[in-house]
């Protein structure tokens, strides 16, 4: 994932405190005329000139889309207003198609989330073998056009995560390079605010990107690239985070920190720094990540198995800390403004994260209902709850016949109710609640499984809670 040699991190000090291809067909665009989320001098703001700030997480749908419909919501009423989204273009892992894309352009609009798409192939281009090129990258996003056109208000595109290594003759292509992914996704006619990852493994440690970010800035027609830095081990001096950040204000440019996390393999960064300094400016920052990580850092889990039930001190740190997401986090004009509903817990849970497989077995709390028809089953389970709310999360499984839509229902203790809900529609009668299918998950396979969540208010309902299916 993230990794930086000894030799690296001696340097890096020094470094960073030193403030200091193809060719595409030009596109009428210009940057008098942006179209949705666009770059005005060091901030991101929407279409009708209003500053988004990201407050988000990244979450790796590529390896794990099984979650995703769980994932996305979930982080959504943890407070979050944006998302990173990992995918693959192929190159390494199984390419997310258009389809896959699709879905997930749905979720983060039905759950008002500002939604960053990477590739994450190009990961340590020159050092980790197999890696994507940038130019890989750009000619996945032209295949995308039709699914992504008509998103620019809530979809950026980042072009490839962290796509070079600590070769430093390789990572010396990086402004080239990015500037010619970038017309060649212009030359296609998307018009998206562009992320741009630094080199460097993202930490950017001998400042290429810092030094040659104007070179790359001019490279867009439109005039809307965002800079995005990973802050880990490099970054564990207050001086080092604070350093890095004057340098693209005094640029005049746009910089956004696209990971961060509280420890790192590499180091330990300074996140109080990097999470205070950045409400200051007005900078955004994405944590890493939600859940699901492996290979010796399953410490930068948020939740363990993907439980928003079981949040870790990362997760609480980053959401429910200073300067954390629950306190910050503005949801985008684009979705009608409204702040999130945070998921309220008096005593967060925190658990040890063990190494997460792909496919995590929740334990429900509740005994599934079968349908007569046999239609499908559903299992309701309170996943959190605090003085006068809670939140619930519903199993939908598919029967041997599989669905083409559902249908559930369940019965809420007296003066209960759902005050917010997602990924189906919600209706309610008295006590009664029916949810029905959202656009995207009523057709399931026999057994495939699906889920939708809710926050209620008043007292959380104890014992199994039937559900009838249909």
């Amino acid at each position: 994932m993230k990794h930086l040699t000894t030799r690296a991190v001696a340097a890096c000090a020094t470094a960073l405190l030193a403030v200091g291809g193809v060719t595409a067909v030009a596109t009428t665009a210009s940057a008098a005329d942006p179209v949705g989320l666009h770059v005005e001098g060091t901030r991101l703001v929407e279409e009708n000139g209003t500053p988004f700030v990201a407050r988000g997480v990244s979450h790796a749908h590529t390896w794990y889309v099984s979650e995703t419909p769980r994932a996305i919501p979930a982080i959504r009423a943890a407070g979050a207003n944006a998302l990173r989204v990992v995918l693959s273009n192929g190159t390494r892992w199984t390419r997310n198609d258009a389809a896959d894309v699709a879905n997930v352009i749905s979720l983060c609009r039905t759950h008002q989330l500002v939604c960053m798409l990477e590739v994450h192939d190009t990961t340590g281009y020159g050092e980790q073998a197999g890696a994507a090129t940038l130019a890989q990258a750009a000619d996945y996003w032209v295949g995308l056009r039709s699914t992504l056109q008509g998103t620019e208000d809530f979809i950026q595109i980042n072009i490839g995560n962290e796509p070079y290594g600590n070769n430093e003759t390789v990572s010396a292509q990086w402004a080239a390079d990015t500037s010619a992914a970038i017309r060649t996704i212009r030359a296609a006619g998307l018009r998206h605010n562009i992320v741009v990852d630094a080199p460097m493994w993202g930490q950017d440690w001998r400042g290429i990107m810092r030094d040659q970010a104007p070179t790359v800035a001019a490279a867009d027609p439109d005039g809307n690239v965002l800079f995005s830095v990973h802050m880990y081990g490099v970054y564990a001096q207050a001086s080092t985070v604070t350093a890095y950040l004057d340098a693209f204000a005094a640029k005049g440019l746009p910089l956004v920190i696209g990971e961060f996390g509280h420890d790192h393999s590499d180091g330990n960064p300074d996140e109080d720094t990097i999470m205070a300094e950045a409400q200051r400016r007005g900078v955004g920052y994405y944590g890493w990540s939600w859940s699901g990580n492996g290979g010796g850092v399953e410490y930068l889990d948020m939740v363990t198995a993907f439980d928003p039930a079981r949040m870790t001190s990362w997760g609480t740190r980053i959401f429910a800390g200073a300067n954390g997401i629950r306190a910050t986090a503005r949801t985008a004009t684009f979705f009608g403004g409204s702040t999130p509903t945070p998921t309220p817990t008096a005593t967060p849970t925190v658990t040890p994260t063990p190494t997460v497989t792909p496919t995590p077995t929740a334990t429900p709390t509740a005994t599934p209902t079968q349908n007569p028809g046999g239609a499908c089953t559903a299992t309701l389970r309170i996943t959190g709850s605090w003085p006068g709310g809670f939140q619930g999360a519903v199993e939908v499984k598919a029967g041997t016949a599989g669905t083409r839509a559902w249908r559930t229902q369940f019965t809420l203790p007296s003066g209960a109710s759902v005050s917010q809900g997602w990924s189906g529609a919600f209706s309610s009668s008295g006590g009664t609640v029916t949810v029905t299918n959202a656009a995207w998950n009523g057709t399931l396979g026999a057994g495939q499984t699906t889920s939708y969540g809710f926050i209620g208010s008043g007292t959380a309902p104890t014992g199994t809670v039937p559900v009838a299916c249909s």
